[in-house]
């Protein structure tokens, strides 16, 4: 028997695009003050720096250990907590006084290099309304216990947003991502590495320096990383002023 032919059926028609999905909308809201601010020194440095970025890493052991050794003796005595910012702020310190031209900007409009014979850091801190980067002032005179009550404080005030803007202006340098650089850290992680001619399994960082290269050269970045490795992986390059 001859197989009769099939009908096609219609299509469904298409549906509009975002049909059943409800009205989508979108609102405004005015930048604040401190989010200016912050947009305004971020478009500024895109548009003067010639940005490039250098890496090291860094072995954690000592440092870990030295914080299980001393951390509750620390509580006791200054009744806060031993972190690991406090150190990677005082190695900083230690190799801005080492390597100036890392503390130092270039002065646009002057065409001159401007020497900072201060060290204040900016140390970047989260809060429910985002990340804001508090300067911590003169930490060339400060100790790991000065570091640590500094950050508590602008800590504090920056989760109940009362840091004002001067309390985020003028930082000469910047760590995790103010300056000709920002030291970025990262996590750490066990990882495999040659120890005296064997492999070992050492809690390891990256560290990124990331600098104005108008003013540093990769030579000066690459010591200024080494002094932090060093001053990290052994405290006792600070207390000796190695």
């Amino acid at each position: 028997k001859p197989v009769s032919a099939v009908k096609p059926t219609a299509a469904p028609p298409l549906a509009e695009p975002g049909a059943g999905k409800g009205l989508r909308s979108e609102h405004q809201e005015k930048m604040n003050r401190m989010r200016q601010r912050i947009a305004q020194r971020l478009k500024e440095a895109q548009n003067t720096c010639a940005t490039l970025t250098t890496f090291n890493e860094i072995d954690m052991s000592n440092i870990q250990e030295m914080r299980a050794r001393h951390k509750d003796a620390f509580l006791k005595k200054h009744n806060l907590k031993l972190g690991f910012i406090s150190a990677f702020v005082k190695a900083s310190a230690f190799a801005l006084q080492e390597q100036p031209v890392v503390n130092a900007v270039i002065d646009d409009t002057t065409k001159e290099v401007v020497y900072r014979d201060y060290i204040d850091i900016s140390v970047a801190v989260a809060t429910p309304q985002g990340l804001v980067v508090p300067v911590i002032r003169n930490v060339e005179a400060m100790n790991y216990a000065d570091i640590e009550q500094t950050i508590r404080e602008l800590g504090e005030k920056a989760r109940k947003s009362e840091l004002a803007i001067e309390d985020m202006d003028g930082g000469t340098f910047t760590i995790s991502n103010g300056g000709s650089a920002i030291l970025g850290v990262h996590a750490i992680f066990d990882r495999p590495v040659a120890v005296g001619g064997k492999v070992e399994v050492r809690p390891m960082m990256y560290v990124a320096l990331t600098y104005d290269h108008r003013l540093i050269d990769g030579r000066e970045a690459m010591t200024f990383l080494r002094k932090i490795k060093a001053a990290v992986e052994d405290p006792r390059v600070l207390l000796l002023d190695l």
